[in-house]
Order: C-alpha cells, then sequence, then structure tokens
C-alpha cells in the first residue's frame, strides 16, 4: 500500500514539474519553429520586376527555402512612384521581417531611414558609401550591405559600343536619373563622347512624368542614338523607353540588360540575374546569424553585351559581323 502511494506522490510530482516548466519549454521550442520572413521592397511592377524576384527566390530556393514551408515573402510595389517608398518601407519594418532586401538606391535608402535594426540587403546600388548607406565596401558596418553596381566608368565603355555598332551616329540622348554616383558616371561619359567626337544631349528623367518631355526633347534635338545610365526611374518605365526607341527608329545602348528583354536593341550591363542569386546568398547568411556588418560589399564581376537582332530588325539597322561576334547572347 505504501508503494502505491509513493507511486502516487512521485506522479504529482512529475506532473508538477512539468506544469512549472512547461512555458519555458514552449519558449524554447518556438524559435525553432519560426518560419523566416523575407521583405522585399520594389521600385516599380510585378511586370517590371519580374525577373528580379524570380531569380531572388530561385536564389532562395537553391539554398533550400520553399516559400510557404520554411520561408515566407511579403513583397511591396512602388508602382514607379517613388515617393512612396518610405511608406512601404515603413510597413514592413513594422511587420517585425527579418530581412529587407531591395533594388536600386531610393529604396534602400527608404528602409534605412525606416531601421537600423533589420539587416538589409541591396541590390542595383551605385555608390552606397555616398549614398550614406554603408561605412565602407569591405566594413560596412551597419545594418545594411549587398551587391553595388558601382562602375562609373561603364558609360563610356557603353558609348564607344554603341559607336562601334552604329558607326554613322554623331548625336547621341544620354538618359539618366539623379543618385550619388551620377556626376562621376556623367563625367566619364563626357570624357568619352569628347574622344569619339560625339555630341551628347544630357537629358535628366526626374520621374515616369516629365519623360514625355525628355521624349519631345530628343526629337527636337535629333539625336541619332540613345544612351541609358543606371537608373531606377527609367526601370520602372523601361517598356514605354523601348517603344519610343523603336517607334522613331532610335539605336539604343542600355545599362541594364532587362531592356533587351523587352525589346530594346542592346545593353553592355552586369548580370542583374546573377546579383539577384547573390542577394539570396546574403539574406541566407543572415538568416543563419552573420550581421550585415560583417559583409563586405561585393561588385559583380560578371558583364555581358547582348543585342536583340528583332530589334535591329524593326529599327532598319544592321549590325556589324564582328561586332556582333562580340556579343555574351544574341536575341534572334
Amino acid at each position: 500500500m505504501q508503494t502505491q502511494k509513493s507511486k502516487i506522490v512521485n506522479l504529482a510530482i512529475a506532473l508538477l514539474v512539468m506544469l512549472l516548466l512547461w512555458p519555458h519549454l514552449a519558449e524554447a521550442q518556438q524559435p525553432a519553429g519560426k518560419v523566416p520572413r523575407i521583405g522585399i521592397l520594389v521600385n516599380g511592377t510585378p511586370s517590371s520586376h519580374k525577373v528580379m524576384i524570380d531569380e531572388f527566390q530561385q536564389g532562395l530556393r537553391d539554398l533550400g527555402y520553399v516559400e510557404g514551408k520554411n520561408l515566407l515573402l511579403e513583397v511591396r510595389y512602388a508602382e514607379g512612384k517613388l515617393d512612396r517608398l518610405p511608406e512601404l518601407a515603413r510597413e514592413l519594418v513594422q511587420m517585425n521581417v527579418d530581412v529587407v532586401f531591395t533594388n536600386a538606391t531610393p529604396g534602400t535608402v527608404a528602409v534605412k531611414q525606416a531601421t537600423s535594426m533589420i539587416p538589409i540587403v541591396f541590390t542595383g546600388v551605385g555608390d552606397p558609401v555616398n549614398a550614406g548607406l554603408v561605412k565602407s565596401f569591405a566594413k560596412p558596418g551597419g545594418n545594411v550591405t549587398g551587391i553595388s553596381i558601382l562602375s562609373p566608368d561603364l558609360g563610356g565603355k557603353r558609348l564607344e559600343l554603341l559607336k562601334e555598332a552604329i558607326p554613322g551616329i554623331t548625336h547621341v540622348a544620354l538618359l539618366w536619373s539623379p543618385s550619388a554616383s551620377t556626376a562621376v558616371a556623367l563625367k566619364a561619359t563626357q570624357v568619352a563622347a569628347d574622344a569619339l567626337h560625339l555630341q551628347l544631349q544630357s537629358l535628366e528623367v526626374r520621374s515616369p512624368d516629365n519623360f514625355a518631355g525628355v521624349t519631345h526633347a530628343i526629337l527636337k534635338r535629333r539625336a541619332g542614338a540613345i544612351l541609358t545610365n543606371p537608373s531606377p526611374v527609367l526601370g520602372t518605365i523601361r517598356t514605354r523607353v523601348v517603344e519610343f526607341a523603336t517607334k522613331n527608329r532610335l539605336p539604343a545602348m542600355y545599362a541594364n540588360l532587362q531592356f533587351v528583354e523587352a525589346g530594346g536593341l542592346m545593353a553592355y550591363a552586369h548580370s542583374s540575374a546573377d546579383a539577384y542569386r547573390r542577394a539570396a546568398i546574403y539574406a541566407d547568411k543572415i538568416l543563419k546569424g552573420t550581421k550585415p556588418a560583417d559583409l563586405p560589399v561585393e561588385l559583380p564581376t560578371k558583364l555581358e553585351l547582348v543585342i536583340n537582332l528583332k530589334a535591329a530588325k524593326q529599327i532598319g539597322v544592321t549590325i556589324p559581323p564582328n561586332f556582333l561576334a562580340r556579343a555574351d547572347r544574341v536575341i534572334r
């Protein structure tokens, strides 16, 4: 009888201990079962930035993440209205996402202004140091890191390639929008224009709303070709830019490969798909505990020359065979 009573007492003690420990056990198990959330802030629309989202998701899948299972994505689109970025950034911060992925300088700055705690991974930023996003490339020092496209000399290289592909041009319209690295890039492009004996018409595209005025200026000066600088504003209206060039039979060299995929003539640029997948690697490292401050900002090394022969036919230009042979990819 005494043995039976001892068993009952021991069981009661065990149950009491379990009840006392249960809140702590549940709390300890919660982080392991927590599904991480990545916020994505996009300057443009779902259609204009489909490649960005697709490649970033593919990069995450390659690392073992399955959306809806062990990862949640919260995507916000500014729809080309850059003044909406601060509001959307605050919305993601209030959701307390684990990481925010951004494209280009305006969105990254907006998130940085909204939080100094949540890690931010960027792509498409020209000069993150001058933009006040990081202390240095090697040691970012805060909650921001990612893949920069800082190559101010590329504007001059694109102009050289444009002249080589279309030897008869004498007047080129340069489209750009303000950024931390704009002044250096414009200067490098002007130096190249002088060396090539080309007239350069510099046109600022401040917002999608003033693009109509820019096109009027191009036609008024009778530019023979178009050159673009890396620009989040132009990225949001790439279809309009390409349609304008095609309609007016203007050869164009773009600073983003997605313009060619949208029907543009040619582009010489960093592989954005590669950058988006690299961003997924950064996000993975941060989710596993690495601090953004300890992840150096990368400069992409992969540059591609892409030519669209369908577009060439539409505007009535013939790309020299020797130039065509240099292309990394040809769309026929």
